[in-house]
């Protein structure tokens, strides 16, 4: 029997499976299905008024893909609440081949030259499946979740799958749903051409926090530095929009009509607001 690889596990998440350990040294990989899933619709994600102002203020610099590998790893780590994680390092590997094939992608907040935080995912045609997240900093997963969705919208997805539901993802109008509902999302999203990097750049694109463009997981929790909106640091932790809406925000992130009037997280506010 041959090894399981990077495209058996893309094949499961067609269909809607996706792998799990019970800690970090445990070489062990479950494949999971779960009655209920945990899904951030596109056309509803909601920004709190406050993030909304952090937002706007590009207190980090965005890039995207530059650091996959590190921004795993930060994600596998354990911190203070959380001393073990579902990342082992079979998972690791396959998520670092995915990577080197294009399907997976970080969303990395930067601050003076630090890593501070960020998530990763799969994507798969119109269907980005959210991993796990990290935050060093105040907001910073947070940031790059809104980031996320504002890329996801523009590239033209229909579905950012959160896996389970959790209460720090019900603050976004994340919702739980069932197996057979999922299953129908995922096929609506799979009949979909997406692109990841439609908002900008190709894979190691930034985005200034000054608002240039530089050259170039989710429902698993947050480390440390998020556990509750004044936290200054504790532990961790679909959408369907018509075509034609997805095409004009599409074109506009190409033209760089948005982001000329605005920075890069007004411009991805702006992005949120009209998919609303």
């Amino acid at each position: 029997m041959s090894a399981f690889d990077a495209l058996d596990l893309l094949d499961c998440y067609a269909r809607g499976v996706f792998p799990m350990a019970h800690a970090r040294e445990d070489a062990r990989v479950f494949l999971i299905d779960p009655e209920r899933r945990g899904v951030i619709p596109l056309d509803r994600f909601h920004v709190p008024s406050r993030l909304a102002r952090t937002v706007r203020g590009d207190p980090f610099e965005l890039r995207f893909s530059t650091a996959f590998h590190r921004v795993v790893l930060e994600c596998a780590a354990s911190g203070p609440g959380r001393t073990e994680t579902w990342i082992n390092r079979p998972i690791e590997s396959l998520y670092l081949e995915l990577h080197a094939m294009g399907y997976a992608h970080s969303v990395e907040c930067w601050q003076d030259g630090e890593l501070v935080g960020g998530l990763y995912g799969v994507s798969l045609r119109g269907a980005f499946f959210g991993e796990s997240m990290f935050s060093r900093r105040r907001d910073a997963s947070k940031v790059a979740l809104v980031h996320l969705v504002a890329r996801l919208i523009a590239g033209g997805f229909r579905l950012l799958d959160a896996q389970f539901m959790t209460e720090h993802l019900s603050q976004f109008g994340a919702e739980e749903i069932t197996r057979a509902a999922y299953h129908r999302r995922l096929k609506a999203a799979l009949a979909v051409d997406a692109d990841f990097y439609v908002g900008g750049g190709d894979a190691g694109g930034a985005t200034g926090a000054d608002g240039t463009e530089g050259v170039a997981a989710f429902g698993s929790g947050v480390t440390a530095g998020e556990a509750g909106a004044d936290a200054g640091a504790a532990a961790g932790s679909s959408s369907t929009f018509g075509s034609a809406a997805a095409g004009a925000l599409a074109t506009g992130a190409r033209s760089g009509a948005v982001a000329a009037r605005a920075g890069p997280g007004a411009a991805a506010l702006q992005l949120i607001a009209q998919a609303s």
